[in-house]
C-alpha cells in the first residue's frame, strides 16, 4: 500500500469507444483499494458521477491516470499546471502505443498495483515556459511538454526569425518556421522536420528550422538552462504560434517569443516492460523492411 496516494484523478479521451468502460472498471478498482476518485470532464458525465473541476484535480490529485493517447496526456499535464506539486501521470493507451502513453490497457492493473506498492520508476521530463511579448506587453504565457512551433500560413512567404540564446545572437532563420522542442517533443513535429531523436530524460532544448532557405541551417541542441528568444522580423503574411498543438495565437511583426526551462517537470509512471529504445523500434518500425 502507498498511503500517500489518496486521490486518483482519471482523464479520458473524448469519444474513445472503450474509454467509459475502462474508466468504470478503474473507478471500482480504486474505490475497492480505498482511494478517492476524481473524474474530469466528460467521463464523469458518462459515468453519471460528480465532475471534478480542473482546479480540484490540480489541488487534490496524487496520481492522474490518462486513458487515451499522447494528446490526452498533454491535456492532463495542462490541468496540472495549477499545482506546485509534481503529480505523477500514468498514461494508458487505448489504441496504438504512444511515446508517453506507454502502458497498454491490458497492463493497466499490474502497473497500477506496482505503482501503489512503490515499485515503479518515475521519469521526470522537462517543460518549457513560453511567453510572447508584443509592444512591451506579454500577450501569451504558458508552458509546453512537446514544442512551441512558429509556422507560416499557406499563402505566406518565407519568414525571418531573429534567434538569440542567453542574450547572444545565434542567427536569422529564413524558413517556413521553427520548432522549439523538449527532448520529449523530439519524436513529435521536430522529427518530421529532420530534427534529432533525443532520449526524453535528457535536459536539453532543440531548435529545428522548418524547410530552411539555407541548407547550412541545421537543428541545434542547447543546454536546458538556455534562454531562447525568437523575434519575427518579417511581414510576409500569416504566421502562427502553436503550443503543443493545442493553443496559440497569430504572430505579428516584431513579436518576441521567449522560452526557458520551467521550474516544474512532468512526471510519468514508467511501464517496466518497455524502454525508450523499444518504443522507437515499435513506433518507427526500425529493423523492418
Amino acid at each position: 500500500m502507498s498511503p500517500e496516494i489518496k486521490n486518483v484523478a482519471i482523464v479520458a479521451k473524448p469519444g474513445a469507444p472503450n474509454a467509459a468502460s475502462a474508466a468504470r472498471e478503474l473507478v471500482a478498482k480504486l474505490r475497492a483499494l480505498g482511494r478517492n476518485v476524481l473524474l474530469e470532464g466528460h467521463v464523469a458525465v458518462e459515468l453519471r458521477e460528480n465532475v471534478a473541476t480542473r482546479e480540484q484535480v490540480a489541488a487534490q490529485a496524487d496520481l492522474v491516470v490518462v486513458l487515451g493517447g499522447d494528446g490526452t496526456l498533454i491535456h492532463a499535464a495542462g490541468i496540472l499546471r495549477g499545482t506546485d506539486r509534481e503529480v505523477p501521470i500514468l498514461g494508458v493507451n487505448l489504441g496504438s502505443l504512444g511515446f508517453m502513453t506507454e502502458v497498454p490497457l491490458a497492463d493497466l492493473y499490474p502497473v497500477l498495483d506496482q505503482f501503489l506498492a512503490g515499485q515503479c520508476i518515475l521519469e521526470r521530463r522537462i517543460r518549457l515556459n513560453v511567453e510572447v511579448e508584443r509592444g512591451g506587453r506579454v500577450v501569451l504565457a504558458g508552458d509546453v511538454i512537446n514544442d512551441a512551433v512558429i509556422n507560416k500560413g499557406a499563402l505566406a512567404r518565407i519568414v525571418d526569425l531573429e534567434a538569440r540564446v542567453d542574450g547572444r545572437r545565434l542567427t536569422t532563420y529564413k524558413a517556413d518556421g521553427i520548432i522549439v522542442s523538449t527532448p520529449t517533443g523530439s519524436t513529435a513535429y521536430s522529427l518530421s522536420a529532420n530534427g534529432p531523436i533525443v532520449v526524453p530524460t535528457l535536459d536539453a532544448v532543440l531548435l529545428t528550422p522548418i524547410c530552411p532557405h539555407s541548407l547550412a541551417q541545421r537543428p541545434v541542441v542547447l543546454p536546458a538552462q538556455a534562454h531562447v528568444e525568437l523575434q519575427l522580423t518579417s511581414s510576409n503574411g500569416e504566421v502562427f504560434l502553436t503550443l503543443d498543438g493545442q493553443s496559440g495565437l497569430p504572430m505579428q511583426q516584431g513579436d518576441i517569443l521567449r522560452l526557458h526551462r520551467a521550474d516544474k517537470a512532468m512526471v510519468l509512471v514508467k511501464n517496466p516492460q518497455i524502454d525508450f529504445f523499444g518504443l522507437l523500434r515499435a513506433k518507427l518500425r526500425w529493423g523492418e523492411r
